[in-house]
């Protein structure tokens, strides 16, 4: 059907609006209250659009939608698309998708408190998420000194004889020995949440209740670490700046923008203090009205978050869409939210300090970014003058083999863009023509595939049979390196005149001396150790070789515990699998009581017997 067809034909209720491009590409998502008269205003002649939204109906080629029961059920669904596909022309969080958070594993019976990047309806707790990662490191630590929570990695703790060291000195509750019961660990996370959730008053009225009681049952250990473990929450408490008379939850959202990036700076006060700060970055912002960006940011920010306070001050007013987002932000948190926009006294002094905070942070992330731009070039710059190269290599691919006498032998190809690594064009091989530890030979392999699909992808192209967005090698590197010296180099130049590609250059880094062998010199070249374009080599050669030994421990590790799991009576390749997904590891199915095998899926109490008595013959 074509789209004018498609547009004639869309309903008159409340949706979600994906548009494509030639390619079948989502460039922009959005929603509607009436998804006909939404969509025909941007086709509409002489509309006044602003130039990017010109510039995106110029692209539209095709267009789906999704028909909801309200406007609230289309914005969560608006937003859920976004974070999925990251459209071109959508306003959006700046590598939203890599912010860390703190998890909270309240789905388990004795929870742990981690570190993640993924955000996922798994019963937990999440906070966050948090910009810089020494900020939720540091907050990680601050934790474990107060609260003695369990740090091992298994979703139940594994059964012990005698606890660990953690316990010894007082950094875990020992559950995996007995030593504490299911309720009153989880009485103490949830004095984590408190102290997450900004609550800290609160935090210090329970232990003091808890101390005093431990001290009447004449208890005088346990009251005395209670009594340091109120001291080190109320440190924190003091450096915290109180900036309002009551005792409200509030969040502060102001921002500044420069051209096409916005900074949002987002204050958490929780019973009247400042607690913390956030600031984030966002992109595709030029053109837009300052209420079609905070709109924007106020949708994104709280889609991903689990704390939402009663009151959110905003530095703009958000007109059209402010009743449906206190709607929807009402059902999320179960009670009232209330957006407001304050023109006086003490709530418009912190908005306003908020803006200014924005505006500092946006030009320091400006001059960083200038600076680090700098960096990279004067690196490529130089490690194109080292090499002799015509010109600064703008994509650099560096080549790394891993194996263990010859078995599982892969490889690993990573790219660096512009200094940068661009991992989602890495790409990782398993060797199949080479027998035994043969590296020169598993090299030539490698790179042989490579461009060997290059040529074929780019012929395709040029012919009109695939698309660039199909193909996965066409991009053809401005510099090879790879991890070695001349053997390496030598079989790699080998493979390239071989295919034709023989006028990239290439080079090979090799691991001890960290000198640079380049084809037909007999001297190594020797950058200086301090050398930014040593740096960078060097930094992208570890990537190959972390991305390699990655891929390589982990079919090492499937191969090891399917060879052994299938000398087990009834254990098949799916529960084999299963076992591996619940597990993980051979040393963790190892440890595993005959109960927890059997409360693996498709497991039953005669195959985790089984599975037990193989493991403890």
């Amino acid at each position: 059907m074509q789209l004018e067809e498609k547009i004639k034909l869309l309903p008159a209720g409340p949706g979600v609006y994906l548009y494509r491009d030639a390619e079948g590409k989502i460039i922009y998502v959005g929603k509607a209250v009436s998804l006909k008269n939404r969509v025909r205003s941007y086709f509409q002649a002489g509309a006044n659009h602003s130039p990017k939204t010109r510039v995106m109906v110029e692209k539209i080629a095709d267009l789906d939608f999704i028909v909801t029961d309200s406007e609230v059920e289309a914005l969560i669904l608006e937003q859920n698309l976004i974070k999925e596909y990251r459209p071109r022309y959508n306003i959006l969080l700046k590598d939203d998708k890599s912010y860390p958070y703190l998890k909270v594993t309240l789905g388990e019976d004795f929870p742990r408190v981690m570190i993640t990047r993924r955000h996922v309806k798994d019963g937990s707790r999440y906070f966050g998420p948090y910009t810089r990662v020494g900020a939720v490191n540091e907050t990680l630590r601050l934790l474990k000194k107060l609260f003695p929570f369990r740090s091992c990695k298994q979703k139940e703790p594994p059964p012990r004889q005698r606890p660990c060291l953690n316990q010894h000195i007082n950094r875990c509750l020992g559950p995996c020995c007995g030593l504490v019961d299911r309720e009153k660990y989880r009485d103490m996370i949830q004095e984590v949440c408190m102290f997450l959730e900004g609550k800290q008053e609160d935090l210090i009225k329970n232990l003091m209740a808890r101390m005093d009681e431990a001290s009447q049952k004449l208890e005088f250990e346990k009251a005395a670490q209670l009594r340091d473990q109120i001291q080190a929450v109320r440190e924190v408490v003091e450096k915290q700046k109180i900036i309002s008379g009551g005792f409200e939850d509030r969040d502060v959202v102001a921002m500044a923008s420069d051209r096409d990036e916005t900074c949002v700076m987002v204050f958490f006060i929780r019973g009247g203090k400042l607690i913390g700060r956030e600031h984030f970055m966002l992109k595709g912002t030029e053109g837009l009205s300052r209420a079609e960006v905070m709109g924007a940011f106020i949708k994104q920010y709280y889609n991903s978050v689990d704390i939402i306070p009663g009151e959110i001050l905003l530095a703009e007013e958000l007109k059209e869409e402010a009743g449906v987002i206190e709607k929807w932000l009402t059902e999320k948190r179960g009670a009232r939210v209330y957006l407001k926009t304050p023109r006086r006294g003490e709530k418009k002094k912190l908005v306003d300090m908020a803006a200014k905070n924005a505006g500092i942070t946006l030009e320091q992330v400006r001059t960083e970014e200038t600076s680090r731009r700098d960096d990279v070039k004067g690196a490529l710059e130089g490690l194109a003058s080292a090499l002799g190269l015509a010109r600064p290599p703008h994509r650099l691919e560096c080549y790394d083999i891993s194996n263990i006498q010859g078995r599982e032998s892969v490889a690993s190809m990573v790219v660096f863009q512009d200094g940068l690594p661009a991992k989602d064009q890495y790409r990782r091989f398993k060797i199949s023509t080479v027998e035994g530890p043969d590296d020169f030979a598993s090299m030539q392999e490698v790179l042989r595939r490579r461009f060997t699909r290059a040529r074929e992808e780019r012929e395709l192209i040029n012919t009109g049979q695939m698309s660039g967005k199909d193909a996965k090698f066409h991009q053809l590197p401005d510099l090879v390196v790879v991890d070695g010296g001349k053997g390496q180099l030598s079989a790699a130049r080998h493979v390239m005149r071989e295919l034709g590609f023989a006028h990239i250059p290439a080079c090979g880094l090799a691991k001890q001396e960290e000198l640079l062998f380049v084809e037909n010199s007999p001297d190594p070249v020797a950058l200086p150790k301090d050398s930014p374009s040593l740096h960078l080599v060097q930094r992208l050669r570890d990537e190959a070789h972390r991305f390699a030994v990655t891929y390589h421990r982990n079919l090492r590790g499937k191969a090891g515990l399917k060879s052994l799991l299938e000398e087990v009576e009834g254990i098949g390749q799916v529960r084999r699998r299963a076992l591996l997904k619940a597990f993980g590891s051979l040393a963790e199915i190892e440890k595993a009581t005959v109960e927890q095998l059997a409360a693996v899926e498709g497991m039953n109490r005669k195959a985790a017997r089984a599975v037990y008595d193989f493991f403890h013959r």
